[in-house]
């Protein structure tokens, strides 16, 4: 009984979000279709939050979603020109993803392990809005990423390492 009421909850759970994703998709100009939401549940496991378009295709494929790599990249850039998720080129070229979120954040990235580490600031945007205001710029956007390399000895380095070696 208790698992049948726990299933339940979270087909209803999936209901919801199901509903809230074709609500974004049509606020945003966008048809709702199967490549979309899924992509879109992807994007919103906790574990993809800077994730990259073949790592989200790697993980519809374990799905066993069959949505092709080209359509991942087709629908990243129209989320992205809907402002539903943001772009980031980090250090290596290669662009990750991540939902846009209502309040603005800065980023620390490890060179050697690919951690991103997501902050806030007041001082450092007060400071940048003075300087840009100094050199007679209106901001209206900005982006900051810091690269360095772990320094608290958990390091994802050799985890790392492997992966792309793998590749």
């Amino acid at each position: 009984m208790y698992r049948s009421l726990l299933e339940r909850v979270v087909k209803q759970q999936d209901r919801f979000r199901m509903t809230d994703n074709n609500t974004a998709l049509k606020k945003a100009g966008l048809k709702v279709t199967l490549p979309r939401l899924k992509i879109l549940e992807v994007l919103q496991e906790p574990v993809n939050h800077h994730v990259s378009a073949e790592d989200l295709y790697k993980r519809l494929i374990d799905m066993g979603e069959e949505i092709g790599l080209a359509t991942v990249y087709r629908v990243l850039n129209q989320f992205d020109d809907a402002g539903i998720v943001t772009r980031h080129n980090f250090e290596g070229g290669k662009s990750v993803f991540e939902l846009t979120q209502q309040h603005h954040h800065d980023h620390l990235i490890c060179l050697d392990c690919g951690k991103v580490i997501e902050f806030s600031d007041d001082s450092i945007e007060a400071r940048q809005r003075e300087i840009a205001t100094r050199h007679g710029i209106r901001l209206t956007n900005h982006s900051l990423y810091l690269y360095g390399h772990c320094a608290d000895g958990d390091c994802r380095e050799n985890e790392h390492a492997h992966e792309v070696g793998g590749k």
